[in-house]
């Protein structure tokens, strides 16, 4: 009887742990918490909201780029070999008016390269300020939208959807959001997340 109840434990215990999964966000400013306190940041208040199951990797770094991301991603494939990654860049692209071909193809290749280590891409868009132009903002909204479309990935369309005209959620730059606009941000990417987990 004994060794029945070890066996059964012994197999809830190996469900759970089949269920985990590492997370890497791979971003730029925006998800590295540029401006906020350890902590603060939406990768850490998503990591929490996940709880111990999951393990949480920010492998973002402020100022970069598509290019310098693709450039990055092997090796923090190789090093953290996570099960889900949330590709958050392009931002930098487009506040440098960047062309956005290099930006779409720097993305799927990306998306090409998460899924060749058999974990699955989520893709997180952002919303440029307005003073770039009604049509390179469409046009560069619209990069993310094509590309989860065309290689079926999920998409959180902005990071910032919903309180991008919000000034008092920004710091002073305009472009980082505020600590009390974290949980804004985990609400938006957490929803998408949660499925591939």
């Amino acid at each position: 009887m004994r060794i029945r109840f070890l066996l059964l434990l012994l197999g809830c215990w190996l469900a759970v742990q089949a269920q985990a999964a590492t997370v890497m966000v791979f971003g730029d400013s925006l998800s590295a918490g540029y401006g906020l306190r350890p902590g603060e940041g939406w990768v850490s208040l998503l990591a929490r909201d996940l709880g111990p199951k999951h393990r949480v990797i920010n492998a973002s770094q402020s100022g970069e780029t598509s290019a310098g991301g693709l450039t990055r991603l092997p090796a923090a494939l190789a090093q953290h070999k996570p099960d889900v990654v949330v590709l958050a860049l392009g931002g930098n692209d487009g506040l440098r008016g960047l062309p956005l071909d290099a930006l779409r193809s720097n993305l799927a290749s990306m998306v090409a390269l998460v899924r060749q280590q058999h974990a699955r891409p989520l893709l997180a868009g952002i919303e440029l300020p307005p003073n770039y132009g009604q049509r390179y903002t469409r046009d560069f909204a619209a990069v993310y939208t094509g590309l989860a479309r065309q290689q079926k990935v999920p998409l959180v369309p902005s990071l910032v959807a919903g309180f991008g005209a919000n000034a008092a959620l920004f710091q002073s730059d305009g472009i980082h959001p505020v600590a009390a606009a974290q949980p804004l941000i985990v609400k938006l990417v957490e929803p998408r997340l949660r499925p591939l987990l």
